[in-house]
C-alpha cells in the first residue's frame, strides 16, 4: 500500500500507482496522475465541520473509500489517511488508462482517451466505481492499488481545484505531462 499515514505524504505517494476495477465486463483502470489533499482543519474539506452521516467514512482507518455526489451528476472516489478518528482524505482526480480502454470509452460516451479520465468524476464513471464502495476498506471492494514499476519522478504541486476555501493551499499534486 501507498503511504496513508496522513493526507499530504499519501496525496503525492499515490502518484504514479496504478488503480484498478475488476469488474464483470472486464479489469478497467489507470495510473493515477493527480491527486488532492484534504484534512479535517482544512476548510475546504468535507470534515471540517466534523463528522457527519455523509462524511462519517472520512473518519475510518486508512485505506477505507469515501465517496461523495457533486453537482448533482458526478461521484468522487477519496482514499482515508491518517488515523481512525481524523477527517482527512486524498480525492482521486485523474489517471492515465492502462486497461480497459474500449469499456472507458462505452462508460465516458466518448473516443476521446483525453477526456476518459481527466477529473474525478469522469473517473468513476469511465471505471465503473460505484458508490456502494463508500465506507468500505479498499481491500474490500473490487478496487486494488499497484504499486508503481518504475519511480516517480517530476511531481508538481498547485492550488486544488473547484474550492472556495483554503484556496491559498497547493495541496493538489499531479505528474508532470
Amino acid at each position: 500500500m501507498p503511504n496513508l499515514s496522513d493526507s499530504m505524504k499519501g496525496a503525492k505517494s499515490l502518484l504514479g500507482w496504478e488503480l484498478i476495477h475488476y469488474t464483470s465486463a472486464g479489469d478497467i483502470g489507470g495510473i493515477i496522475i493527480e491527486t488532492e489533499a484534504y484534512t479535517e482543519e482544512d476548510e475546504a474539506s468535507h470534515s471540517f465541520r466534523g463528522r457527519t452521516k455523509r462524511t462519517a467514512p472520512m473518519f475510518e482507518e486508512a485505506g477505507t473509500i469515501y465517496m461523495y455526489f457533486i453537482y448533482g451528476m458526478h461521484w468522487c472516489l477519496n482514499i482515508v489517511t491518517g488515523s481512525k478518528g481524523h477527517g482527512e482524505a486524498i480525492l482521486i482526480r485523474a489517471l492515465r488508462p492502462t486497461r480497459g480502454l474500449e469499456l472507458m470509452k462505452q462508460n465516458r460516451k466518448t473516443e476521446d482517451i483525453r477526456q476518459l479520465t481527466k477529473g474525478p468524476g469522469s473517473l468513476v464513471q469511465a471505471l465503473t466505481i460505484p458508490p456502494t464502495y463508500s465506507g468500505l476498506h479498499i481491500t474490500k471492494t473490487k478496487l486494488e492499488l499497484l504499486a508503481p514499476t518504475q519511480k516517480v519522478t517530476n511531481i508538481l504541486t498547485s492550488p486544488r481545484i473547484g474550492i472556495k476555501k483554503a484556496v491559498d493551499k497547493h495541496w493538489r499534486f499531479y505528474l508532470e505531462p
